[in-house]
């Protein structure tokens, strides 16, 4: 038995008998809890140690050979697995609230466990193959068989497809870094290219304008997942890149590169989120923000800046879902999303308005909600090192306050006489209720996750160290 069979090849392979069932509440169901288990295992089985159960003894091997190439799990990545299947978990529980667990759970285990496949994946050229199966497959969850896909969802295949091109070449390029590492003149080349493709992965100012038009074309809950687990992977894909060329780790202008990409797109989708109309389009902001303040995590002293990027990814998690769940919930009664349709939405739809707001205001910064604890943590180290970059990351922060507090304002704005109603049914009243309670758990004890989070710097052999 090996670690990428149970944690990527099982559940691709229970994705494919997923696809037969018919039955959603199962689907949601029996996703999430193979999910939780699959993160439950990863944290606390070992790899690469024998242990008994029972009266056997079993020890899970780290890799696994496919066609001369190799997947490669490392003990090491235990917490990682966790905290991705973790967080898949409660998508998948949440889909029967959102009604759209036919395809999202049979897809999001493939997509999940391409992604996973996709850091563990040796020689890691190949970790752009499955990247490009994740985009892929992403279409079919976001789009419909009875309407032709919208721009935003075009714009989004393009752009994620132009990254791979990118992204092989580079490590062409590497490799002849390895073989003359004086050659400085290739060393900038291979960075460039390589810097090219992860601006179209992570969709860098400007090329994120397809996040807006697909959440306002896509079904919420699904495009949520999308702009949860990509950026994600991906950033941790790069920190793979960063922790194994010294050249590029030590270089003083991938600081430089890593700050000034994270500030623009953190005041960029601040100030874009405060002007908007359209919920979905502020949710896009939010995400776009939430990658500027991964890339600034990046751009810290990495024994530092390692553990806060780990800090962020629960919060955003977490966040995302509570959002997405909420959008889809109001989504099915108003003819779109923008502020004229939902004005007043708070006595109609009072928890998934209330989701809407404390998701915001976590991505926000907002004292005792999960995105607190990170975003003190990075402002603090970063004014520290760079006060002026401290300032404009403040301004990016009041940017995305401004567009809660107005969402807020718009969604409470009911005729004087109108009645109070409860238009969530009881299974999306329990999930909003759990996702609020859960963003007020991580941002009053945010040591609840510390456990989880602590060793997870220990999977790079540099960063975090």
């Amino acid at each position: 038995m090996n670690a990428p069979l149970i944690w990527i090849v099982f559940p691709a392979a229970l994705a494919l008998l997923l696809m037969l069932t018919q039955n959603k509440r199962l689907l949601s169901l029996s996703g999430g809890a193979v999910a939780a288990f699959l993160a439950i295992a990863a944290q606390f089985v070992p790899l690469e140690e024998a242990f008994r159960v029972g009266s056997m003894s079993i020890r899970i091997e780290s890799s696994l050979n496919i066609l001369g190439r190799q997947l490669i799990i490392q003990p090491s990545e235990g917490p990682l697995l966790a905290l991705l299947y973790g967080a898949t978990a409660l998508w998948f529980f949440g889909a029967e609230a959102s009604q759209s667990a036919s395809k999202f759970v049979p897809l999001g285990f493939l997509i999940t466990s391409l992604m996973i496949a996709s850091i563990a994946v040796e020689p890691f050229l190949y970790a752009a193959l499955f990247i490009e199966m994740v985009v892929l497959l992403s279409v079919p969850l976001v789009t419909s068989l009875y309407q032709p896909p919208g721009k935003g969802i075009i714009r989004f295949l393009i752009y994620q497809t132009l990254a791979m091109p990118f992204i092989l070449l580079s490590g062409w390029l590497l490799a002849g870094v390895e073989s003359s590492p004086g050659n400085l003149s290739l060393a900038a080349q291979s960075a460039a290219v390589l810097g090219l493709g992860f601006a179209f992965l992570l969709s860098i100012f400007p090329l994120y304008h397809w996040m807006p038009m697909l959440m306002e074309e896509a079904p919420p809950f699904a495009a949520g997942f999308l702009l949860w687990i990509l950026p994600t992977v991906t950033l941790i894909f790069g920190a793979g890149f960063i922790d194994r060329y010294s050249w590029l780790r030590t270089s003083p202008e991938l600081i430089v590169v890593l700050r000034y990409s994270g500030l623009i797109m953190l005041v960029t989708g601040g100030v874009w989120a405060a002007f908007q109309n359209h919920l979905g389009r502020i949710m896009a902001y939010g995400v776009v923000a939430e990658t500027g303040f991964a890339l600034l995590a990046l751009s810290l002293d990495l024994r530092l800046g390692i553990p806060i990027l780990f800090l962020l990814f629960p919060a955003r998690a977490l966040g995302l879902a509570l959002w997405s769940l909420a959008l889809t919930v109001l989504k099915p009664h108003a003819d779109s999303l923008r502020y004229s349709q939902v004005r007043g939405a708070l006595r109609q739809f009072p928890l998934a308005v209330t989701g809407i707001v404390l998701a915001s205001l976590s991505v926000s910064g907002l004292p005792l909600l999960a995105g607190f604890p990170p975003r003190l943590a990075l402002w603090d180290s970063l004014a520290r090192v760079a006060p002026d970059a401290a300032l404009w990351m403040g301004v990016g922060v009041v940017g995305l306050f401004t567009a809660s507090f107005r969402m807020l304002a718009v969604m409470s704005m009911a005729e004087e006489y109108s009645g109070w109603e409860l238009g969530e049914n009881w299974l999306q009243g329990i999930m909003l209720g759990l996702g609020a309670t859960g963003l007020f758990i991580l941002g009053i004890f945010p040591q609840t996750v510390q456990y989880f989070l602590a060793a997870l710097p220990s999977m790079f052999e540099h960063l975090g160290r």
